[in-house]
């Protein structure tokens, strides 16, 4: 099944979606390209607030307005060279907790939940990007990035849960 049905499917049941990703067999060529598409994507996202500061909009009074390039390579060796490292150590920090508390999941099973979820939940990622970048900062924009980190967390527990569930 294609990635994106996958996508609009974890939305409405993240369980079964998660089970079929786990059915497939322990694949780390494809938890890489998850973490690493899912990082691209929040890169991109990225575009809108970058080009409003480099236009001098949402700087104090007096502040230097920075450069767009420059924005845009920061933005692009956090997102896709330190971030997935440190999603690598959250996932296998996770599946510690989890074990913890019971868990009979693998450290692959965390890894997979975590960026799944990050790429499943990247178009309310593009939204908020989008609401910063052209409203900027505001009620609006703080109602998004809710909906975003609500969207996000139920799905990893529920991605979790089932991860975890499994040896």
């Amino acid at each position: 099944m294609p990635v994106t049905s996958d996508i609009v499917r974890t939305w409405r049941a993240p369980r079964a979606v998660m089970r079929s990703i786990l059915d497939q067999g322990r694949r780390e060529d494809r938890a890489i390209a998850y973490l690493m598409i899912a990082c691209f994507v929040i890169f991109v996202a990225q575009w809108p607030r970058l080009s409003r500061m480099a236009a001098g909009f949402d700087l104090p009074p007096g502040a230097e307005v920075p450069a767009l390039d420059r924005l845009m390579a920061y933005e692009f060796v956090a997102w896709l060279m330190v971030w997935p490292l440190f999603l690598y150590f959250l996932g296998g920090a996770t599946h510690l907790v989890a074990k913890l508390l019971g868990g009979k999941g693998t450290m692959y099973g965390a890894r997979i939940a975590l960026f799944w979820t990050m790429l499943a939940t990247t178009p309310a990622i593009l939204l908020h990007g989008m609401t910063r970048g052209f409203i900027g900062p505001g009620l609006e924009t703080n109602i998004v990035g809710a909906f975003w980190l609500a969207a996000f967390a139920v799905i990893w527990v529920q991605s979790m849960r089932e991860a975890e569930s499994r040896p």
